[in-house]
């Protein structure tokens, strides 16, 4: 993948690919969403084997294992999500029940790509079939969470304040939450989760995290 140069940086855009393995916290989502649209368009279905994460590609098929009792299960990425800084992956109360969360809520998870099911693959490929899929997949359009707000008016003077901040460009994004509806306000315009990882580093917004647009 070509370089690319930011404020005199040299960035390489992101690689997603098969075995690479991240840690962090889960949580599930159910009744308030089912039968709602997801971020790739589909309708939820809580007792699906899916997921909502921030950034990984769509279809993406993901190992799920929780660190506190060792059980697995396999999901496919078909939303954005959890918007919560302390969690990295959101699955269907299918899936958390699969590895007994349900009653706790959230859960100590490490996340293993396995396979790209591919554009239009609302299923799990099985074994044979994901070993023919891609081994990695470039990923881009990350933004960085600014602000979240419950009315329209604060995200709208958020979002004229920052746009064009060092060249990047706010966007306002009208989301359901299991907390109601939210006017989430995103910074937008890094092409790697690197360059990304940087800028909030700088700590311009406090409390800002990565979020992926498709």
């Amino acid at each position: 993948m070509r370089p690319y140069v930011v404020h005199g940086k040299r960035y390489y855009p992101t690689v997603v690919s098969v075995g690479d393995r991240f840690r962090g916290n889960a949580s599930w989502y159910g009744p308030n969403f089912h039968g709602k649209f997801t971020s790739n368009g589909e309708r939820y279905n809580m007792w699906d084997m899916t997921a909502a994460h921030k950034t990984l590609p769509m279809n993406t098929i993901v190992r799920v294992t929780n660190r506190r009792n060792g059980k697995s299960t396999v999901v496919r990425i078909n939303d954005r999500g959890p918007f919560v800084s302390t969690r990295i992956i959101d699955l269907s109360k299918a899936a958390a029940s699969k590895i007994d969360m349900i009653g706790t809520g959230t859960a100590p998870v490490t996340l293993e790509v396995l396979g790209f099911a591919g554009k239009g693959k609302n299923k799990i490929p099985n074994k044979k079939q994901l070993k023919k899929s891609p081994k990695s997949v470039a990923v881009s359009d990350f933004a960085l969470q600014i602000a979240s707000f419950s009315n329209i008016n604060g995200a709208i003077k958020t979002q004229e304040k920052y746009n064009n901040t060092d060249g990047y460009t706010t966007v306002i994004k009208d989301m359901q939450t299991p907390n109601g509806r939210m006017f989430k306000v995103w910074l937008k315009g890094f092409k790697s989760e690197q360059e990304a990882r940087d800028y909030k580093a700088n700590g311009i917004f406090k409390g800002a995290f990565i979020v992926r647009e498709d």
